[in-house]
């Protein structure tokens, strides 16, 4: 059976080693960024490079996209050169992380436009995951929709589950980045009080593994906070608190989120230091009261 051509807007700290992972599976691949040097190595590793979105969908059985928030998403598909203007593709497959009720909006429009199907499947696991193919999806869409993308993202995923319709998705990964968000925080939170009692934080892993403390967060962060190493970013500040805004303004007015409006104002002031763009693991930073 023939392998559909894929189209992959958006070659960041996400979507780079994620168009990696496709074209190791054999996949043809068309990359489009907005800063078009951010394609060069996909390009280098045999992906081909389209000129606009539209160029990209003209190449493309189906498109996939990991963009930094819905405003970028609907510029890639609705705005001048869009993937909107081109029939032919069969559907859209979103990695980014948005606001539910704009992912049914958005999906509509598309569909109207050039009869396109929409699943979106943000992800959690970070660039580590992304980069081994062990990426968990939270996926929305038709079971339709959804039979035929499931295939293609098993070269990206250790997990990929169907949530319900469209949208389902984008609600699942706010609750991930509740516990996500929360947990960031609080490992903050400990590494900056172990150093101040006089505890050595670099040992944090080692002698909590395995216990009621332990996550996938802690293990990752913990040592990155307590020697203040924030090379090769594992996700940007900015990035998070995007999400945890979405998630008080989706459900603030009906859900209670004390932990997540405390995390959210640590990213904030994080963010406010200078580090939006930073590695997550700056929240130790602001702890401290360094800029």
């Amino acid at each position: 059976m023939t392998m559909p051509r894929l189209g992959y807007l958006g070659t960041g700290l996400m979507g780079e080693p994620m168009v990696m992972n496709l074209l190791k599976a054999g996949y043809e691949v068309t990359v489009w960024n907005r800063t078009a040097s951010k394609c060069d190595a996909a390009v280098a590793a045999g992906a081909r490079r389209a000129e606009s979105p539209a160029d990209l969908a003209r190449q493309s059985d189906v498109v996939m996209a990991c963009l930094t928030n819905a405003a970028a998403v609907e510029a890639v598909l609705f705005g001048e050169n869009g993937v909107a203007e081109v029939t032919g593709p069969e559907m859209f497959i979103d990695f980014s992380s948005m606001d539910p009720g704009l992912t049914r909006e958005f999906g509509a429009r598309l569909r109207a436009a050039n009869g396109m199907g929409w699943v979106d499947a943000p992800v959690s696991g970070g660039t580590p995951a992304a980069t081994a193919g062990t990426l968990t999806i939270m996926a929305g869409g038709s079971a339709a929709d959804f039979a035929r993308a499931e295939p293609l993202m098993a070269p990206l995923a250790q997990k990929v589950t169907h949530m319900g319709d469209l949208g389902a998705g984008q609600m699942t990964k706010l609750v991930n980045q509740i516990i996500a968000g929360c947990t960031m925080a609080v490992v903050a939170e400990a590494v900056n009080f172990a150093r101040v009692m006089g505890v050595d934080a670099t040992r944090l892993t080692e002698a909590l593994a395995g216990g009621f403390a332990d996550s996938k967060p802690f293990q990752l962060l913990a040592p990155r906070m307590a020697t203040e190493s924030f090379e090769n970013p594992l996700g940007t500040v900015a990035m998070m608190l995007k999400d945890l805004d979405t998630i008080a303004a989706v459900g603030g007015a009906e859900a209670e989120l004390p932990m997540t409006d405390s995390a959210r104002a640590l990213m904030q002031a994080t963010c406010d230091l200078g580090h939006a763009e930073d590695d997550i693991s700056t929240l130790i930073l602001t702890l401290k009261g360094q800029p």
